[in-house]
């Protein structure tokens, strides 16, 4: 439960109803995403992450699980798919375009995962 302090006005005391301020680090394409989608599809989530403080850091870590899971799906596909460093050196043009393509499935599939979620 959350502890509410008061500043003194006059005679009066008043609450300090401001959220807990979190540091505000620079948010990339996928926390910027999740919070998109939490404040048009759930709001309620939202609102109880704001308040409590928790909005900035829930974000963060979505951006770096997002990252390293693209990380990680891109080079499975790739080493099933034996996209090597040999193509890349012989055929560069063939080489990314399937790293494109792995990029695209991968980012397509952490944003149903984690994103809009």
């Amino acid at each position: 439960m959350t502890q509410i302090t008061y500043t003194k006005q006059g005679d009066y005391l008043l609450p300090n109803l401001l959220p807990p301020q979190e540091p505000q680090i620079p948010l990339g394409k996928y926390g910027l995403m999740r919070r998109r989608f939490l404040q048009q599809n759930r709001k309620v989530t939202y609102t109880n992450l704001l308040t409590t403080g928790q909005l900035h850091a829930h974000l963060m870590e979505i951006e770096q699980t997002a990252r390293s899971r693209i990380e990680q799906i891109v080079s499975q596909m790739a080493k099933a798919a034996g996209v090597t460093e040999e193509l890349k050196a012989t055929d560069q043009m063939k080489w990314v375009g399937l790293m494109n393509n792995f990029r695209s499935a991968a980012e397509e599939q952490v944003l149903m995962e984690l994103i809009n979620a």
